[in-house]
């Protein structure tokens, strides 16, 4: 044990008799105690797949954190990469038949893990430029937005491309650049000197709109699709300034302290509204979870567990409160991806499939284990490379060749199976489940297909 982890043994949290970890925010006893190794989750599980190997299984990830509590194991290499392989897809709870929240355990984990090794060197300071200095700050990420924008329009990335600069990056950064959908104003930006976007007609609710970092930038088109599908069916919009980051890359990353941080901050952003829409899967797992990391702080847990009650995703919105069925005809043949986080983390499977078979001329086309995980898992793709692009060639086989349209509810999935796509000779389009319905309704006025 090194002498760091011996004076983070001195924490007087040291209660619990989990002696082996560094006890603050320590993996919760609860969530394995249901774990009898079973086996159910084996099939279930992307990198045990590809591995075959135990400790890359949910259960042997599960019993490697229990070893560790009960100080059969130290938090040290061996331990810290089956831990960080996992993808967090959380298609290990849904196979299992005691719930175990393996997700769970393995974000807790990482937090002791990165108590006890920090990243250091170039990976430290790269994660403490992305995570702690620009995903938490909207200004900073507009002028990211704003940068990659010129890039694009400049004809920059037309040069870059053709004279094969690109390549000096590493090939799966390469591959990403090839997919970066093109960037236009970020609608908190668009939006900022307007307290309430009003209903089109009679306004039903009122509802608040989480804009997501990345969502904001890369994919503002989709939250403003979203804004008007909401507008369409009665709702005021509001988008509080000063909400942020939801966290999900921190917590998936280890980070619980700045995860904490910033759920603190968009818990008191939201405090005044009954209804938070979350247009990203990843983003709306995070913010129901909020109440797990704040266990040992009764006050905070408290306000966690009404903010998390407040989340819903679009598609589960629009579906329980009742939404205007388009009358305009898409005629498209398209296959829908389960978002790990929107099947696994929040059971919102049929939702979104049911606002797409009302969109009249829409042909839906199943896609065989549709809810297997695509390979991004966050910034996975980016941090785990070779497994992420295994995973992706994995799914991309079970994508129906017939189909023009592949629609699912999540940023980085849509960026990842764009890769894919692109990488195996192929040219669905690749949307968000809102959009359709939004181009629907655009067609429906008038105002042509998109």
């Amino acid at each position: 044990m090194s002498m760091k982890e011996a004076d983070l043994m001195k924490d007087p949290a040291c209660s619990t008799g989990l002696s082996n970890y560094l006890l603050k925010d320590h993996p919760d006893e609860s969530k394995w105690a249901d774990c009898v190794h079973c086996g159910m989750c084996l099939e279930s599980c992307p990198t045990y797949e590809i591995t075959g190997m135990e400790q890359h299984s949910p259960r042997g990830r599960v019993h490697l954190i229990k070893s560790v509590a009960e100080g059969k194991l130290t938090v040290n290499e061996q331990f810290m990469n089956p831990v960080f392989a996992c993808l967090d897809c959380r298609a290990c709870t849904t196979a299992c038949p005691a719930d175990v929240e393996v997700g769970g355990l393995i974000e807790e984990a990482r937090g002791q893990i990165r108590q006890a090794m920090p990243l250091t060197g170039l990976k430290g300071a790269v994660s403490k430029v992305f995570l702690q200095g620009l995903f938490p700050h909207h200004n900073r990420l507009n002028g990211l937005g704003s940068l990659l924008k010129f890039y694009q329009k400049s004809g920059m990335q037309k040069v870059v491309r053709k004279t094969k600069l690109i390549n000096i990056m590493p090939q799966h950064l390469v591959d990403m650049e090839a997919i970066m959908p093109e960037v236009k104003e970020p609608v908190r930006k668009k939006y900022k000197d307007v307290n309430v976007i009003k209903a089109k007609g009679e306004t039903k609710r009122e509802v608040s709109f989480l804009t997501g970092c990345v969502m904001d930038i890369m994919f503002s088109d989709i939250n403003e699709a979203t804004i008007n599908v909401l507008t369409r069916n009665g709702n005021d919009v509001t988008i509080p300034k000063n909400q942020t980051c939801c966290g999900a890359l921190h917590v998936h990353a280890g980070d619980r302290e700045t995860g904490r941080k910033l759920a603190k901050q968009n818990i008191e952003a939201f405090r005044a509204f009954d209804k938070i829409i979350v247009n990203a899967a990843g983003c709306g797992c995070a913010l129901k979870e909020y109440p797990e990391l704040f266990r040992e702080d009764p006050e905070w847990h408290e306000k966690a567990e009404e903010f998390a009650a407040k989340i819903e995703d679009i598609s589960k919105h629009l579906y329980d409160t009742g939404y205007d069925i388009p009358k305009a005809e898409l005629n498209t043949r398209i296959t829908y991806h389960d978002a790990c986080h929107l099947a696994h983390g929040q059971g919102i499977r049929q939702e979104p499939r049911d606002l797409l078979l009302n969109i009249p001329g829409v042909e839906m086309v199943h896609m065989p284990n549709s809810d297997r995980c695509c390979g991004s898992a966050g910034i996975y793709n980016i941090t785990n490379p070779e497994m992420a692009s295994a995973v992706l060639d994995s799914k991309i086989q079970n994508v129906p060749e017939d189909v023009e349209m592949i629609s699912m509810g999540n940023p980085g999935c849509m960026l990842q199976m764009a890769m894919g796509v692109q990488k195996s000779g192929r040219n669905q389009k690749i949307v968000h489940t809102v959009q359709l319905l939004d181009w629907a309704y655009q067609k429906e006025d008038g105002k042509g297909e998109q």
